[in-house]
Order: structure tokens, then sequence, then C-alpha cells
């Protein structure tokens, strides 16, 4: 009897969560589903449609995606509910606002693809099912239909290798770490941040399953790593393969390239086919970005190259279509220019700044992608970096300019859970057919968001979208405008990061009135999920606009020996990053422990555990060794994050203002060199006015940073103290 209640209750079960959208509405409120009519209708056309039925509202679709599209859509314009990272779950009315007219939206743009490689490594390293079933669900709503999976591909390669005769050992020294995996994917680096453990095959065997099978039941179309003719760099000593030595990059050593006329390249290629297969079934679908970000080498035959690749790729799935990422070289013309109209899908990786398709930039390519099909994509974020960024305009423009030779977009970010505004606006753009202002949507946007109306909040986005958010056309940044608290200090402090191309671009007083507005009102949101977390990063951004300002008069200060001034502008500029900590510990999305906890969660031993977190912090820090960290990818991923700015960032400010002191404190006696005696006598007058100077403190900041990323003090993921009241404290900062 028991047996058969519990058999009775499992069919009602199945019978209340009917379909993949009922069960994604349980999971952003329980009981959602009951409240809604979901209906799955065959049409060639992509659509989605919002109607009546009774008390409950109808989404109709062609595809379940499509369909969550529309769920998305009636959330956000008829409930004020905006889901988004910062918020996946929410309460719904218990009866929800009518459908009064039927809205249907229909785009010709179906395929919709997500994720860059870096993404895997600078967000989604270390995430556990429970946060890829959120992303899934966050994907779906957004309407992508065409996600990068490349969870467990390090499973596939150590599968391989141990098949042609390396060792566990060799295989370790190849496969770089969880946080490097996207760059050893990409054949930039092997083996920096191993070995792996094998309990992490294991788990990304088993979580890349779990994502696979979800997407499917979704009606998405997974993109599956396919080979792109990477071999560890001593193939040739050890396998006898003809292969390209790829060199070095950001110093490190690159795996080498297998030439497409060594006579087992098809053997290579089959066997990594089959491993991948074995594990994860077909694509039709496959991702390969050969020679990414290296110069033409003439050693090997593009062409050929091109044609090998898809081959094997065609081998396993005669229907199969290679995405390449259009980025910098690739995809090179002589490798892709035989190749027939729908076999190859280019993602223009930025073309909200550097479209490559046929709009001025400076990556224009005057025949675009000639007979190929590609993708209109938002790059957005480099390096997972916090601030507030967006090209609103050039992204309406280029879009609108370009979408009629398109097939579809992209979300090609290379960090994410940041700026969703500009993410919502991107995911609307297939479905408005017609083109339209930053101004008019990001007054429904702020409603939406926040699921009120409000002229102050409004007020505050309109300065927002016309500043910060519009950089303009011609400004190549990567990126936020990075936070002066997290670069390495210097005399002429600009950029944090060693890439990120900044420019200035909007006034530092448009963020902190913003700031100033958004605060005035905060009280009536206490409690606001969305609010908050807004607050949050606007009021950041205000202060770190301010300190930037603040640097500015220390060093004038110092240049100008005004000792006590420079004191006092010193510690005021080091209390302004130590209350940005403050704030940032309000919002679990701005602890540092958001980032390592999940990484020492990974690990089974506390060997493992130290590795992931050692990989977790050297990322975000030094990238690499010191050679890296002084002249490479130091502070690429620099993160404004509670925890790291007063344990990491406070430490190389402190100590460069107090090297500063010593310097001013030291000149204040008699210096015989600077009057012509001492061993400097003999020096010209050009070389004694250059002594005198203002010069530069030369600090090893390698030696401080090294010992952070070894630490293991604890960092939690837990937010302290209240978004609004410490907003209000920061203020005083920046009035």
């Amino acid at each position: 009897m028991r047996k058969l209640l519990t058999l009775i209750a499992i069919l009602l079960s199945m019978q209340m969560i009917a379909n993949p959208v009922d069960d994604l509405l349980e999971r952003i409120d329980k009981g959602a589903s009951a409240k809604f009519k979901i209906e799955k209708v065959t049409s060639k056309t992509d659509y989605f449609e919002l109607d009546q039925q009774g008390r409950k509202v109808v989404v109709r679709g062609n595809n379940w995606v499509n369909i969550a599209s529309g769920v998305n859509w009636y959330l956000k314009y008829y409930a004020g509910i905006h889901l988004s990272w910062n918020q996946m779950q929410a309460k719904l009315p218990a009866v929800l606002p009518a459908v009064k007219q039927r809205e249907r939206h229909e785009t010709n743009l179906s395929q919709r693809y997500a994720f860059n490689y870096c993404t895997f490594s600078y967000s989604m390293a270390f995430w556990d099912w429970k946060r890829w079933e959120q992303e899934i669900d966050w994907l779906a709503l957004h309407g992508v239909n065409l996600p990068l999976a490349i969870v467990g591909e390090e499973c596939v390669w150590r599968n391989m290798l141990l098949k042609l005769g390396y060792t566990e050992q060799e295989v370790g020294e190849f496969i770089a770490g969880p946080a490097f995996l996207a760059w050893w994917e990409m054949n930039n680096l092997e083996g920096w941040g191993g070995p792996l453990p094998l309990s992490w095959y294991a788990r990304q065997e088993k979580l890349q399953k779990q994502i696979l099978a979800r997407m499917k039941q979704l009606d998405m179309h997974p993109v599956l790593p396919g080979y792109c003719g990477m071999v560890p760099h001593d193939a040739k000593a050890k396998l006898g393969l003809n292969v390209a030595d790829a060199g070095l990059w950001n110093g490190f050593h690159r795996p080498a390239n297998l030439l497409p006329t060594d006579p087992r390249f098809a053997e290579i290629a089959t066997l990594y086919y089959n491993e991948l297969t074995r594990l994860y079934g077909k694509a039709d679908y496959y991702s390969m970005d050969p020679f990414h970000e290296s110069d033409d080498d003439p050693t090997i035959d593009y062409a050929k190259a091109g044609e090998a690749l898809m081959a094997a790729m065609k081998r396993v799935n005669p229907k199969a279509t290679w995405v390449i990422q259009g980025w910098t070289e690739n995809p090179r013309p002589q490798m892709v220019d035989g190749m027939k109209t729908g076999d190859l899908l280019v993602l223009d990786l930025f073309s909200e700044c550097r479209p490559m398709f046929g709009i001025p930039s400076i990556w224009k390519r005057d025949e675009g992608y000639k007979q190929h099909e590609w993708l209109f994509c938002l790059l957005e974020n480099f390096g997972g970096n916090v601030g507030l960024h967006g090209r609103m305009d050039q992204l309406l423009d280029n879009f609108y300019t370009g979408k009629r030779n398109c097939k579809g977009i992209g979300f090609t970010m290379e960090g994410s859970e940041n700026n969703p505004v500009m993410f919502e606006l991107m995911s609307e753009l297939p479905w408005r057919p017609e083109k339209f202002t930053k101004e008019g949507w990001i007054r429904k946007y702020v409603k939406a968001r926040y699921g009120v109306e409000d002229p102050t909040v409004e007020k505050a986005w309109m300065i927002l979208v016309q500043s910060i958010y519009n950089c303009p056309a011609g400004n190549n940044q990567q990126g936020p405008h990075e936070s002066i608290f997290c670069g390495r200090p210097t005399l002429n402090n600009f950029q944090a990061s060693s890439w990120s191309k900044m420019k200035n671009y909007y006034d530092p007083a448009d963020t902190r009135e913003a700031a100033r507005l958004m605060n005035s009102v905060a009280e009536k949101y206490r409690g606001n999920n969305n609010f908050e977390f807004d607050l949050v990063d606007i009021t950041r951004q205000a202060l770190a606009d301010q300190a930037r300002l603040q640097y500015q008069r220390t060093i004038a200060d110092y240049k100008a020996f005004c000792r006590k001034d420079f004191e006092k502008d010193a510690q005021r500029f080091l209390d302004m990053l130590l209350i940005q900590d403050k704030l940032l510990g309000t919002r679990s999305e701005f602890r540092l422990g958001h980032w390592t906890e999940p990484a020492i969660a990974c690990g089974s031993t506390p060997e493992e555990k130290r590795l992931y977190e050692w990989n977790a912090r050297v990322q975000i820090t030094t990238w690499g060794n010191r050679f890296c960290a002084d002249s490479g990818l130091r502070d690429y991923a620099h993160k404004e994050w509670q925890g790291i700015l007063k344990d990491f960032y406070y430490v190389r400010w402190k100590t460069y203002f107090e090297a500063l002191a010593d310097q001013m404190k030291a000149q204040t006696g008699p210096q015989p060199e600077l009057l012509g005696g001492g061993p400097n006598a003999t020096k010209t007058a050009a070389e004694l006015f250059q002594m005198a100077l203002p010069q530069e403190v030369k600090l090893d900041y390698y030696a401080m940073e090294e010992p952070w990323t070894l630490s293991q003090k604890p960092y939690s993921a837990a937010p302290e103290g209240s978004p609004i009241d410490i907003a209000r404290e920061v203020m005083e900062y920046i009035k």
C-alpha cells in the first residue's frame, strides 16, 4: 500500500510539473507554475506570446527557450519582477496581473549564444550544480539556445593522452588548474595552476552531464569543444608528431599545433572526438579557435588546417557547424574562405565596440565574414572586473545597422554577474524589431527592476545611461573604468591592469550625483534586493571615482612637498579604501568569500582545498609567477571586493604612501649631491635637474602580493551590515 501511495504521489508530481518551464517557475517561486498556462506550439517562426485564460497567464511559444523568454518578459513588464544574477528567486503575487490584450513577439534571429571561454574561468571555475542550475535558468529566461558547454573538457584530454601513452604525471603537467583551464583550452598555456587531482575529473564529468541534460531538456543546443589541433609541446619528442611550436603567451609556454599534413592528424582528432562522444554525446555545434592570439606562422598551411579540422568534425556529425570566435586574427581568411555557407558560424566577439562585419571600427573587415554566418555579440566585461560600464548607444546603433545580415546574438563576456542592465538590454534586442532610445528603455527597466515607478530613481539612472553607461565610439577600453584602489601604486596611476586601454569618457560628478539620488530615497526600498544591490554598486562606483580625485590631490601634495597635507590626504585615501571594503561587505556578490568559499568547497582533502584556494587567489591578483606579475597579466582580473581591498590593495597603498613620506622626510636635510658636491660633483646640469624632480619609489610589489596568494586566511561570503546604512556612511566621503 505504501509503495502504491508513493507511486501515485510521483505521478501527481509529474503531472503538476509537466514541462521544463513549469519546473523553472517552481525554482523561481514554489507554486508559481500553477499561476501560468504554458503552451508549446509547432511553428517555423521563433516567437513567444502572452495571453490570458481566466486567472491564469498564458505563455506560448514554439520551443521551451522562447517560452521562458516570454515568462521573463511577463515578469518584468507586467509583474514588476526582474530576475538577474543577484536575484533568481522572487515572491509572485497571489493573483498575477492580467494580460489584457494578447502580446506577441517574433524574431528571425534564431541563434542566441552565450559565453566566452574566459567566462568558465573568471566566473564559473568553482561552480557546483546548484549554481549551474541557476545559470541555465538565467540563460533560458534571456533567450539563449546556443550555450557554450566546455565543463569537463579536461576529462576528455586526460583519457585521450593516457591512451596516447602519456603518464598521469605528464597529463598533470599539461592540463592547467581550475582557475586557468580557459587559457589552456584556448592553446595559450600548459600546466599552470595544476596538477589536477583525480577527484576533480570525476567531479567535472558528473557536472557536465548534469549541465548538458538540463540544457537539452530546455531545447538548447549545447556547443561542445571540438578538436583544434592542440597537442602538448613535447608531442614531437614523445609521439614523433610534426608540430609547429606556438612560442610564448604572456610568459607561458604554449602547447604546440599539430600540423594538418601530419599522417596521424586524423587519428589524433578521431581519438579526441571518440572520447568526447563517449563522455558527453554528439553535438550539432563544436567550438574551435585554432591559433588563438598568435602571429601568422609560415610553417602552417592555414587552408589545409581548416580543411583538416572541418573534416574531423564532420566525421562525427556531418550536419555539425563549427563555431569560431571573431577575435584579432581569427578567423584567418585563408583558413575558412574555401568552406561552405552554413558550415561555419562566427562569433563577432566585440560587436558593441570593435565589430568586424562592416560598421567602421579598428577591426573592420572590408568583406566582413564573406559567405559565412555570424552572430552579433556583446563582450561588455573583461577579466570579470567590477565596475559600472556600457556602450548603450553603440550597442543600439551597431545592432540595428547590422542585424539584417546576422543570424543572431551572443553574450560573450569574459566575466559574468555584473552590469545586469546591459545584459537585459542585449537580451531584448532580438524581440524588438524597431530601433528605440536608451532613455525610453531605461524608464521601463527601472520599473521592472524595482517593481515601482520612482522619479528620483529614474533620474539617477538617466544620469548613468547618459554617462558611464554610454562609452562613446572611438574609446576602445576593455570593460569598466578600473578602480584606483586596485592599481599598483605609482606617481601616475591610472588603469589597474596592463591591458585595459582606459580612457576617460564620463565626469565623476555624474556617478556621485547618481549615488546621491539613490541614497536620498534608499530608506523607502529597505529590503528590496535589486535596489540594495544597485545602491551598493552605484555608491561603490561613485566612491571609487572620487578616490581617483583624492589620489591626485595626494600626489600633488607630494610633488609640491607639502608634507602635512600629504599625510592628511594620504590617510583620507586609505580611509576611503577601507569604507569601500565595509560597503562591499554588505552584499555577498561583492565579497571575496563569494569566490574563495566555493573554490575551497571543491576540495575533498586539505591538499585539494589549498590548491583550489591558491588558484582562486592567484587568478585575481598576480595571475602568474613573478615574470607574469611584473610584465604580463598582473591585476588583469582584479576585483574590487570586500576582503581583498582591506588585506591586499590597502597593504600596497599604505606601503607606498609610507615610502613617499620617508622619501620626503629624507629630503629635509642637506643634500650636497644636488649642490654639486659629493659623488655627483661631475654630473651634468641636466642630470642634476632630473635628480631634483620628485622620484618614483621602487617597491617589490610581488614580494607583498605572493604571500597573500599563499595565505589561507578564511573569507566568508555571508553579508555583514545594512547596505542602506553603510552606503549613507560612504556618502560622507563623496559629498
